[in-house]
């Protein structure tokens, strides 16, 4: 069985959070999550805030920081990742300061 760091790898379609609607979601392109691709860095893209994520793999899950830009302002937080069977996930994100939500994706 393969680890969940190779499990998680690749990108996924944000489908669903707890706080903002779809139209907001996919506002500036279609909402994602992206995990250690080869050559391509951890990230997420949703509404206006665009942010790289430094992860931590468990053997369950994925914690992460990350840090990024809202519309030009600095954004820096937390999250975290886990598997809901093999092409879906939820998990949470918490800007420092700020919102938090739980959110669902679905492999792209």
């Amino acid at each position: 069985m393969s680890g969940i760091r190779d499990r998680l790898r690749g990108k996924w379609r944000i489908t669903e959070t707890g706080t903002w609607d779809n139209d907001y979601l996919d506002l500036v392109e279609p909402a994602f999550i992206a995990f250690e691709q080869p050559g391509v860095r951890s990230e997420f893209r949703f509404g206006t805030i665009v942010a790289s994520l430094n992860c931590a793999y468990s053997q369950t899950d994925v914690g992460f920081e990350f840090h990024g830009s809202d519309e030009g302002t600095e954004v820096r937080g937390d999250g975290w990742a886990e598997m809901d069977g093999p092409a879906e996930i939820h998990g949470e994100i918490a800007f420092h300061n700020g919102d938090e939500t739980t959110f669902k994706a679905r492999r792209w």
